[in-house]
């Protein structure tokens, strides 16, 4: 049955049993032996208790009568109280006798001496009164007659205290026998009980470890590389037995992936290989269609402002802007040069602000701080211009205070840091944020805007610096204002300069 069973039970109640059952065998063999023994040690006890009692009763009684004798000799307050404490003592003692009204030879005897007892006490009591009151001849023939019982009370008392100790000695032998049976069979208990526990520990151990033993030697074998093993035998429903199970499938598994692996490994990496080069030329499609997108509306704009101001003054200045116009085409359609310095985009943003306010009359006041020594770093192309673009169709278009964009290149540490700021609307930290993660979406149509957006700017400049933190943008709240950092690295720029 137990075989039947066994493997049945899982890991953790078979640990369960190994651990907790002989200590609950061993603690309840423990407990009936403090049992047993510790009845033994009250019965023990109790033996020699009526003994004990027998003698405190015969020192009461000798104290008593001494007292007695004390106090009719010399009649001070010292013996009075003397006599008066052995009396109550002598009081107390006597009540421990027994009240039974059974005819036990020795259950007699103690309430002849209590009745007995009782009656001496009455007489010294009235001894030590006659002798306050100076009754000299009622004093002594009480005395002599309290005296005569404490005789007769102390025999009593003597027999009856040989007579039990007796008995006691007589039941202090069986029980001392009965002692040590109890110790002889409590253990062999204690032997029988190891013995099974020893049998038992190691019929679950075996069936815990077999197994275990089994499932590590043949781990190590495919660990090594060799899945051309056996499958493990599963004999139980335990834990092992489901780890036993799940290695099989595992080495089952391994061999059919392989398999599949080597048949599908060539094919997978021309699928892999076509994926990367369909993937670049989208990529390549994207930028192209990004530098070909002039926005028909700021085309137009731009144009009809030259053609104003052609009609309203000279050839020299309508020259210059048509120049400028061309300029900021030039660059923006440009082939092959997708990288450029940041001189560059400086230069075309000086192109974009000059065209900008000759559309808007001169209202917007662009201030450069700018560090010379640092703008040879190279950088993606068509960077700035959209940032300054979207800091004035975005931000400072329609406030109604003066209009400024200030443009500062400085270095900070390992970086180049190019700052565009604007004083206009400023930008909530919930669409900054939208911003930097990509997710934004605005709507070109509504502005002039020459299509190239910040998620464009930002998502080039991660690829070109390899970082994730090229760009970043703060604004301190409404009507607050607008920055736009640019954190550069350093390293771009050694290379130029080296």
């Amino acid at each position: 049955m137990r075989k039947i069973k066994l493997p049945s039970l899982s890991l953790r109640k078979k640990m369960i049993m190994v651990f907790c059952m002989p200590t609950i065998l061993l603690f309840l063999v423990n407990m009936m032996l403090y049992i047993g023994t510790s009845s033994m040690l009250n019965s023990l006890n109790a033996v020699y208790e009526s003994n004990t009692t027998l003698n405190e009763l015969s020192e009461g009684l000798d104290k008593v009568q001494s007292a007695t004798t004390g106090y009719l000799d010399t009649k001070t307050s010292d013996s009075l109280e003397q006599y008066y404490t052995y009396q109550q003592d002598y009081i107390n003692s006597m009540q421990k006798l027994s009240d039974n009204n059974d005819q036990n030879e020795n259950r007699v005897m103690e309430r002849n001496i209590k009745r007995m007892s009782l009656n001496y006490i009455d007489l010294t009591s009235l001894a030590v009164e006659s002798k306050r009151g100076g009754n000299v001849e009622k004093y002594k023939s009480i005395y002599e007659e309290a005296t005569r019982l404490y005789g007769y009370i102390s025999n009593n008392i003597t027999s009856l205290n040989n007579m039990q100790f007796i008995n006691n000695s007589k039941s202090y032998g069986s029980m001392m026998g009965a002692l040590q049976t109890l110790e002889e069979l409590n253990i062999m208990t204690l032997i029988v009980i190891s013995v099974a526990n020893v049998a038992f520990v190691v019929l679950i151990a075996s069936t815990i470890t077999e197994p275990l033993v089994k499932l590590a030697s043949t781990a190590n074998t495919v660990a090594n590389g060799d899945f051309e093993v056996n499958l493990l035998p599963v004999k139980s429903n335990d834990e092992v037995g489901v780890v036993a199970k799940a290695f099989n499938k595992m080495v089952v598994s391994i061999k059919e992936y392989i398999q599949k692996l080597t048949e599908s490994m060539e094919v997978e990496r021309k699928l892999k290989e076509n994926e990367l080069i369909m993937e670049n030329h989208i990529k390549d499609a994207e930028l192209k269609y990004l530098q070909s997108q002039i926005n028909p509306h700021f085309l137009f704009n731009t144009l009809n402002a030259g053609a104003q101001l052609a009609m309203m003054e000279g050839a020299d200045r309508t020259s210059n802007y048509m120049q400028r116009v061309a300029d900021f085409f030039r660059y923006n359609i440009k082939k092959n040069k997708d990288v450029v310095t940041l001189k560059e985009e400086i230069e075309l943003v000086d192109i974009y602000i000059y065209i900008i306010n000759v559309r808007f009359a001169g209202e917007i006041q662009f201030i450069k701080e700018i560090d010379e020594s640092l703008l040879n770093i190279t950088m993606p192309r068509m960077i700035l211009q959209p940032i300054v673009e979207n800091c004035i169709n975005y931000g400072i278009r329609n406030i109604d205070w003066a209009k400024k964009i200030t443009l500062s290149v400085y270095g900070l540490e390992s970086f180049i840091c190019v700052s565009i700021k604007d004083n206009g609307i400023g930008m909530e930290q919930e669409k900054i944020q939208q911003v930097l993660q990509g997710s934004y979406q605005s709507d070109p149509s509504k502005s002039d805007s020459n299509g190239v957006g910040l998620n464009n700017c930002i998502e080039r400049l991660n690829i070109y610096f390899e970082r994730d933190d090229v760009l970043d943008i703060i604004s301190e709240g409404e009507n607050m204002g607008t920055e736009i950092i640019l954190y550069l690295p350093q390293n771009t720029f050694e290379e130029i300069a080296k």
